[in-house]
């Protein structure tokens, strides 16, 4: 039997030349920045580099991205001493704070990925539990003692059913009674006898 499943193209290569819809070229900055971005974060995570960037939109509005700041970027750029980057021991200090914070960050980062990758393993074999139920496929999927056939249950299951229905029934009358003064009779019903309290 033939798949009817949709078919994708996949990723596909874009021709690297100037977009000319104003809009379309405002939406493709905003992703590829958010990218770029997104790299230079790695980058520092990974190999513990410093970076600092200024990207400017068609409309001259300028973005930048700095790690662990955009002005220490600048003035290490520049060579500049500005303030307590004169006492190198206190800025040994700071750095060693900041990566500190990162390295911990990082961590938590690490951590909740992990129980993502957890979650995600769970709702697949959710997922395939489901299927096999649907299919009725007892091989993959073992019933609950409320679920097969009565014939397949043990003594104790038939005791357990027989409890069960038994409390429902109860439950069934009891509710029924109770909301008996507010709704139409609920002897209208030809199979279920109610037994008053």
């Amino acid at each position: 039997m033939a798949s009817t499943s949709k078919q994708t193209q996949g990723r596909q290569k874009i021709e690297m030349k100037k977009i000319e819809d104003d809009d379309d070229r405002l939406v493709t900055f905003s992703k590829r920045r958010y990218g770029i971005y997104k790299k230079a974060s790695e980058l520092v995570t990974m190999c513990g580099a410093e970076v600092g960037m200024v990207i400017f939109s068609t409309s001259g509005r300028p973005f930048s991205f700095g790690h662990p700041l955009m002005e220490s970027i600048i003035n290490k750029f520049l060579k500049r001493n500005v303030g307590l980057s004169t006492d190198k021991r206190l800025q040994a200090i700071l750095d060693a704070r900041r990566r500190m914070r990162i390295d911990q960050h990082n961590d938590s980062y690490n951590e909740l990925l992990e129980q993502l990758d957890a979650e995600k393993d769970r709702g697949l074999a959710l997922k395939q539990i489901t299927r096999a139920t649907k299919e009725g496929n007892p091989k993959n999927w073992e019933l609950g003692w409320w679920e097969r056939p009565l014939d397949e249950l043990t003594l104790p299951e038939l005791v357990k059913v027989a409890s069960a229905m038994e409390a429902f029934h109860k439950d069934l009358c009891s509710y029924l009674n109770h909301s008996n003064d507010l709704a139409a009779p609920a002897t209208d019903i030809p199979w279920l006898t109610i037994q008053r309290i």
